[in-house]
């Protein structure tokens, strides 16, 4: 008997130690074994992070558009890309750190088994969710470099992925939201507080995801043999908009890092003094006199001899003396500033541009939008309903008596309001041409309507490197995309 038992010990502590032995080689930092809420909610926040931040390694949207300009160093505000790779960075993270874990996280709640009284709605959504941030995800990598890896991207079994037509890709991006769209439903729910944007808020995300729809059929309008196409994306999407400030996709950043909004970590935690409102936009909205200079700027540079507060932008492109100069507001330095990606005063705009297309509604309708554009955006940014409606008495700024076309006053406008969404704001100037943007004197090429591919692309992709800049008429930042030419 005891012999019985001696061979039962040994043999449990065998099967015992190889378990052990086994665990060794389980991988506990591999993306398959990480929930997919934990990946969806990095690569929400590294999408969001990427598209604000002001960190010049990683992009210059707020250079490009003279929102900015820089005080000693100022390669960047002069449209260098090239020195610092900022196109591969901007690449990368979008590819890597964003669409490979919404890749991952779909693989995980996929394969992960409903709970016993779980809703199959939630994992439904949740599909749908990471599906709407694929979407926008791929449109900002289109929208940044036209042709970009599309149907071979992900795939490890191509180790050269080609570079897919940028119209191609945009039409079947159109379908993928149709059918996220149709998958959400509000008898579910989603990712709780996984979510950082809206935690969770199924209605939220259809009007998210209608809100991009809208802005992708407006970006293809001018294409005349994408006309229909324009035309049934934007009707179809108008109705289930952003219909106010509440709806905004905004990040919900914390007061502690590594939660802060890049913009604190990049203007105060840096201790670094590197920018300071252009000259570009402080000028037109002094002439304005714009109610939402004091949540832009700092009046750090007043003149107590003045009655009235003084905002004095950098010159754009040029050194600039950081203490003699407008700063960024103490509002946007906030730590849990809010990281906006799309928002309400976006979206009216885009119905005013909708309506003088005649995509939604008919030119006359564009004044309503265009007047409610504006007033959310100086809501938002802390105004009073009389702020707004002074501003719009304003002859340089009421729709019927503002200088140029339609695209001159939508534009200008549009491009006042996404000061803090610097991407959309890139976009709706290369879209409507306004406001006209004059490259500093010292800039290195014209202002870019695209970024140049990654120079490591070059090396290690470069058949279809090479294709891909003959198909788009050459890889330089003079090189309109496929939605500009027209």
């Amino acid at each position: 008997m005891k012999k019985i038992s001696l061979i039962l010990l040994v043999a449990i502590s065998i099967w015992s130690c190889s378990e052990n032995i086994e665990n060794l080689n389980v991988n506990v930092k591999d993306p398959s074994n990480v929930p997919g809420e934990a990946l969806f909610t990095s690569a929400q926040k590294s999408l969001v992070d990427q598209m604000v931040n002001t960190n010049v390694n990683n992009n210059i949207f707020r250079l490009l558009n003279q929102y900015l300009t820089e005080t000693v160093y100022t390669d960047e505000s002069n449209y260098d890309l090239v020195t610092r790779t900022i196109p591969e960075q901007h690449w990368q993270f979008l590819y890597k750190d964003v669409l490979k874990d919404l890749d991952q996280s779909a693989k995980n709640i996929t394969n992960t088994p409903l709970g016993l009284t779980e809703n199959p709605l939630n994992k439904q959504n949740k599909l749908a969710i990471i599906e709407i941030l694929n979407v926008y995800t791929y449109s900002v990598l289109v929208d940044t470099f036209g042709n970009v890896p599309y149907s071979q991207a992900l795939n490890l079994s191509y180790k050269t992925p080609k570079y897919d037509d940028a119209l191609t890709i945009y039409k079947d991006l159109i379908v993928r939201l149709n059918k996220a769209i149709a998958n959400l439903n509000t008898g579910g729910q989603s990712f709780g507080d996984s979510d950082r944007m809206y935690n969770g808020n199924v209605t939220k995300w259809i009007k998210f995801a209608n809100t991009l729809k809208l802005k992708m059929g407006i970006t293809i309008s001018d294409i005349p043999a994408e006309s229909a196409l324009a035309q049934a994306t934007v009707s179809s999407a108008a109705p289930f908009v952003f219909a106010s400030n509440l709806d905004n996709a905004d990040l919900k950043y914390l007061t502690a890092t590594p939660n802060t909004n890049p913009l604190y970590v990049d203007l105060v935690a840096s201790g670094r003094d590197d920018f300071v409102p252009a000259n570009t936009i402080v000028d037109l909205m002094n002439t304005l006199e714009d109610p939402r200079r004091a949540k832009y700027f700092d009046d750090n540079v007043d003149d107590p001899s003045t009655p009235e507060i003084e905002y004095i932008g950098g010159e754009n492109g040029a050194s600039n003396s950081f203490p003699q100069k407008s700063h960024i507001s103490p509002t946007m330095e906030a730590p849990d500033f809010p990281g906006t990606i799309l928002d309400y005063a976006e979206t009216e705009f885009l119905l005013a541009e909708a309506a003088e297309r005649s995509l939604y509604g008919t030119p006359s309708d564009a004044e309503a939008h265009y007047n409610k554009a504006i007033t959310a955006s100086i809501l938002h940014w802390g105004g009073t309903a009389a702020d707004a409606t002074t501003y719009l008495a304003n002859p340089a700024v009421a729709y019927a008596t503002a200088t140029g076309t339609w695209k001159q006053k939508i534009g200008t406008q549009s491009w006042i309001a996404t000061y803090n969404s610097p991407f959309e704001g890139w976009s709706s100037y290369r879209r409507l041409d306004f406001p006209v943007l004059t490259p500093p004197a010292d800039a290195v090429s014209v202002l870019p309507l695209r970024y140049t591919y990654p120079i490591i692309e070059q090396s290690l992709n470069k058949a279809s490197y090479t294709e891909a800049s003959a198909a788009i008429g050459g890889d330089a930042v003079a090189t309109k995309l496929f939605w500009d030419k027209f």
